[in-house]
């Protein structure tokens, strides 16, 4: 069963490119059906076979070993969850589309990837399906053909190869050093040495290639600029799904590695900061639906690597960090499903994502409006809905942070992440009243009255997805349960405090953050981000400067100069070659050396050459 869930997708993905050949109609029941089997395996796994573990024999270094527990089934299930939803939700969205076929193909390789991502139980395992996750999920964003798309594509697979490259520098150096990848045994190893300084390089090129795909900053260029190209439903799975696989590759390493090393934890915090206040702000001056829920990603993801980072800070006393954590990535997933599926409501009706041409969409639509309302709440950290319980948690766990490093250095990064943490939340709330009032209050200067914007089964999917958020978040002792089922895969020590949600002084605090996110939006985005036409009509301003792209800024023009400085050796390299032919001496060292210069060259050629090849072969 546990070797079903992970291959199955994969073998499900050949069989429906087959039958869509002949009858897509056909393709898109059984794809349907192949997902909710996959969903109904998980679930079986989660609630009858937790512990099983899988080994399969080594056959040409490829040796997998798998494992079921309480966090690995969880994210097995709301995988499930989340692939059949958009899967329910896409033969309406891709109605008018092209290559669905190839769409199809590659959405279920990924589905089989992340699933073997998350139920892997050592690091070569985790590896090798993040690959294969990484490059199958190249052809979702590049999907729609556009140059928009293929050059976000292009950034996407770039970020994605060279990650991949660092995991696997890392790893090498880690077993080299531990003798093992096995996750369990790392943490026996790693857990009872006072000094873990030696890991740091090979722990810092993890981070570096599992943080890539989380969208941690500084490597978070390609998030903002992949979703808003994607299809709706690759977006919601990006989003909702697969950067929470680099997220289990940075957990992993760090509660695995790390756990309790005051350097790591801090660094980590560092890092996790910039990219929740980074993505907040980008999101605040986006004006695109699609791109400003791409920076809420961002943001949403520096909330967990927090969490990450509180639960190593802790040590032995992070149970309340390993629940906030766990339950921020889950609400996070939900969350981002329903707003990314219903701004492909938006699309499929407008084939418009501007907040200029989109504005008044959901006027006159009351199930639309519960839909988005639902996941705007949620994500705002309001009471009696799922994302305040998580939220609340890591804040929590930061005061115990605070707590515990009192008179030491650390206090003072943490006071000051204390008030980051408060003040994102703010943003957060006023990015999507700017969505809020964009799509249901203004009024669109061309009247467009969809009457019929969204069928049934996709009606249904959506509006079952939204009304779990409320109903999480009414039961917030649930939610702790079931973040109590993930705690092994944590090392989760300590009792924790019992947090009062519903207390007057909580409520009463978050009441007042919600009221000074919308006096701020009316304050900053209503007077001084708009501007106004000739007849009198307010637009969105971009007031963000298209200079200041890291992408564009620092990184495209950083590998330009490599390739640069590569040729110019490699034709040093050549010419020395040739030079040394003329008078031939092959046991002469500079000749030897030039040989080995020019080669080494060569071979960097062809494997650059072959990733391309990959590349277009996958896009056609």
């Amino acid at each position: 069963m546990l070797a079903a869930v992970i291959f199955w997708p994969m073998s499900a993905a050949v069989i429906g490119c087959v039958l869509g050949k002949k009858d897509e109609h056909t393709r898109d029941v059984f794809v349907i059906t192949a997902v909710a089997f996959n969903f109904a395996l998980c679930l079986l796994l989660a609630l009858l076979f937790s512990g099983t573990e899988l080994r399969l024999a080594d056959y040409g270094g490829l040796a997998f070993h798998f494992r079921v527990d309480g966090f690995r089934a969880l994210y097995g299930c709301v995988t499930g969850f989340l692939w059949l939803v958009t899967a329910v939700f896409s033969p309406e969205y891709f109605a008018q589309s092209h290559n669905r076929n190839r769409y199809w193909l590659f959405n279920l390789l990924s589905l089989g990837g992340t699933m073997g991502v998350f139920f892997s139980a050592d690091l070569r395992t985790t590896f090798l399906f993040f690959e294969l996750t990484s490059v199958a999920s190249y052809a979702l964003v590049a999907h729609d053909e556009s140059p928009a798309a293929l050059r976000a594509a292009e950034t996407y697979i770039a970020v994605a190869i060279m990650g991949g490259l660092s995991i696997l520098m890392g790893i090498l150096l880690l077993q080299q050093r531990v003798g093992t990848l096995e996750f369990a045994k790392l943490y026996e190893i790693c857990s009872g040495l006072k000094d873990k300084s030696a890991f740091y390089v090979p722990g810092a090129l993890m981070i570096a290639g599992f943080g890539a795909k989380a969208g941690m900053f500084p490597l978070h260029i390609w998030l903002p600029k992949a979703h808003p190209v994607a299809p709706a439903p690759a977006s919601a799975l990006l989003s909702g799904i697969l950067i929470k696989t680099g997220v289990f590759g940075v957990a992993v390493v760090s509660g695995s590695v790390f756990l309790g090393d005051y350097q790591w934890g801090a660094a980590l915090l560092i890092l996790a900061a910039a990219t929740m206040l980074l993505g907040a702000v980008l999101g605040v001056f986006s004006n695109d639906l699609k791109r400003t829920l791409a920076c809420s990603s961002v943001s949403q993801i520096g909330f967990i690597l927090i969490g990450v980072a509180m639960i190593v800070l802790l040590g032995d006393q992070n149970v309340l960090a390993v629940r906030g954590t766990v339950l921020h990535m889950l609400n996070h997933s939900l969350l981002k499903l329903v707003l990314f599926l219903a701004a492909g409501v938006v699309y499929m009706n407008r084939h418009e994502l501007e907040l200029d041409k989109i504005r008044g969409f959901g006027r006159g639509k009351p199930l639309f409006l519960f839909i988005f309302l639902m996941g705007a709440l949620g994500i705002c950290g309001v009471p009696f809905w799922n994302g305040y319980v998580s939220k609340k948690l890591l804040q929590e766990s930061i005061t115990e942070s605070i707590q515990l490093y009192n008179g030491l250095p650390l206090e003072s990064l943490l006071r000051l992440l204390y008030t980051a943490f408060s003040f994102t939340g703010l943003l957060t709330i006023v990015y999507m009243t700017k969505l809020f009032v964009a799509l249901f209050v203004e009024r669109s200067e061309v009247i467009k009255e969809e009457q019929f914007y969204i069928n049934r089964p996709s009606a249904v999917a959506l509006g079952a997805s939204a009304a779990l958020l409320p109903i999480m978040g009414f039961f917030p002792a649930v939610m702790e349960a079931l973040a109590g089922w993930t705690q092994g895969f944590f090392h989760a020590g300590g009792h924790g405090g019992a947090v009062h949600y519903f207390a007057w002084k909580n409520l009463w605090s978050t009441t007042m953050s919600v009221m000074t996110g919308l006096v701020i939006y009316l304050s900053v985005v209503r007077v001084l981000m708009m501007r106004r036409k000739e007849d009198g009509t307010k637009i969105y301003s971009a007031l963000w400067p298209k200079w200041l792209d890291l992408e564009n800024l620092i990184y495209r023009p950083l590998l330009s100069c490599v390739a640069k400085v590569t040729v110019f050796l490699a034709r040093v390299a050549s010419s020395l070659l040739d030079a040394l032919a003329r008078r031939p001496s092959w046991e002469s060292p500079l000749m030897i050396g030039a040989f080995s210069v020019n080669l080494l060259l060569v071979g960097a050629g062809i494997c650059i050459v072959l990733v391309f090849v990959l590349c277009q072969a996958l896009i056609r």
